[in-house]
This record gives structure tokens, sequence and C-alpha cells, in this order.
């Protein structure tokens, strides 16, 4: 087998396109082998916060695909980069599941559980409550600013799909009557920045896998980016915006990048 695609550095997005839940897409393990074999520069980019970067890492090495936490770029470890060169150390309040307020911690800011905080960081959270919603609400109303990890309005799971991030997101927005002033998951140019960084690869040499036509396939598309749509995860082969946005490449999956 040998790569189909020229590009030197490959970004593989996770949920949908190499995996659903715990099952490996099938021929995920093959493919990302075959380009690693051929010298190619292959990271995992995702717009999940839940877990941490070595969790990934250890998820990806059970199903078959070998990696290490530093093939793992994701939404968590953008936004705390982020937000530490904006504002070192500032207290916050986190929207968010514990790895999110790891790696928060890591990088030194005060996790509060009150409305005593400068920023409000909102993530995808299992967790998400009233209680958090009004905290998040009274620090708004003191002054706190909004954050996001991603954009995405669900997360491809075996058998569908459950909610994501933009929920957390439009009831914070709609009870504060404020507007999140950045999201750093894609499609963001921030965490493309970061990919393309630990890829040592340019936008005009790399490419992006996905399975989201709206976060991944966009962000390609805007940054100068080869794209391939696979559709193994949520975008299904009649969706009309396959022909609006127009993916340089469409395949059924992750499989598809080799012959």
């Amino acid at each position: 087998m040998r790569p189909r695609f020229p590009y030197r550095g490959w970004l593989l997005d996770l949920d949908g396109t190499i995996y659903l839940g715990e099952r490996l897409i099938p021929g995920a393990d093959a493919a990302v082998g075959v380009l690693r074999a051929a010298g190619r520069r292959v990271a995992f980019l995702s717009n999940k916060p839940l877990q941490t970067r070595a969790e990934y890492a250890a998820k990806l090495s059970r199903l078959g695909v070998p990696a290490t936490p530093d093939d793992v770029i994701n939404s968590s470890l953008v936004l705390a980069r982020h937000l530490r060169e904006r504002d070192p150390g500032a207290p916050v309040f986190v929207i968010g599941e514990p790895p999110m307020l790891e790696e928060m911690r890591a990088h030194g800011f005060e996790v509060r559980p009150d409305e005593h905080v400068r920023w409000v960081v909102i993530a995808f959270d299992r967790t998400f409550d009233y209680a958090k919603l009004n905290t998040a609400l009274q620090a708004v109303k003191r002054g706190a600013r909004l954050i996001a990890t991603n954009p995405d309005r669900t997360c491809p799971v075996e058998g569908g799909e459950i909610p994501d991030c933009a929920g957390m997101i439009a009831a914070v927005e709609a009870v504060t009557d404020r507007r999140v002033e950045t999201i750093v998951g894609k499609p963001s140019p921030i965490i493309l920045e970061v990919a393309l960084a630990a890829l040592g690869v340019p936008a005009s040499d790399a490419a992006i896998v996905g399975d989201r036509i709206e976060t991944d396939i966009v962000m390609g598309r805007r940054l100068g980016l080869g794209t391939v749509l696979v559709l193994s995860g949520v975008t299904r082969a009649d969706d009309p915006r396959i022909a609006a946005v127009a993916p340089d490449h469409v395949v059924g999956s992750v499989r598809d990048l080799v012959e």
C-alpha cells in the first residue's frame, strides 16, 4: 500500500474519522501506518476537551494506532496556551469536565468554583447544569469575559450524536447577553497554528482529514490546506454543503487515504 495523495503533513481528526466511541474505523490503523512508513508527518487534531492528550494517545494506541501525547493537539491544550498568553495566571471558572480543569491548572490558572474570576471558560461538558449556568451568569455580571474550546453542535458516537459545546455556549450567551470572545478550536486559525507547528510542515504542504464540513473542511479551505472529507462520521454523502464548500477530496473513510 502507498499514500494516494502527495501531502507531506497530515492532520487527522479523531471522533468520526479515526474512531467512533471505542470502535476503530476499519482500516484506520493501516492507513496511518502507511502514511508514517512513507515519511509523512502525522498528528491528531480534536476539538474534544473531554480527555487529556495522554489519554487520547493511550486510546489510539489501545485501538491499534500507536501515538504519544505529543502527537495529539486538542482544544483544551490550545485554549490554555492561548489564554496564558493573554492573561497568565488569571482566576477562571470552567464549565468543563475534570481533564479540562486539569489542563487549566497545569498552565498556571487559578481554577475557582465561584464567580470571582476574570474568565468563564466554556467547554464540552456532559455534567453541565443549572448551578454552572448560574455561576457563569454571576461571573459575567461581575465583569468576567467568555472564551470557549470549540463550536461543535454535536459529537459523533456509536449509533448517532450527542450534544457538544455549542449547547453550553448558547446557554451562557443567552442568559448573560454576552458573546464568547474567542473559540479556539476548529475552524479557528488558533488551533491550526499549534497543529502546524507540531507537524513542522507549512499549510501549503499539509492536509486535514475530518468528518465535519463546518470545522475540519472549512478551516482547511480558509487557511490553505488540502481538505479530505470522510463520510464515516456525521456528514452524509447527500449533504448539500459538500458541493457548496467543495473539499479537495471526498472519501468513504480514512482507509481510502492509501491505495
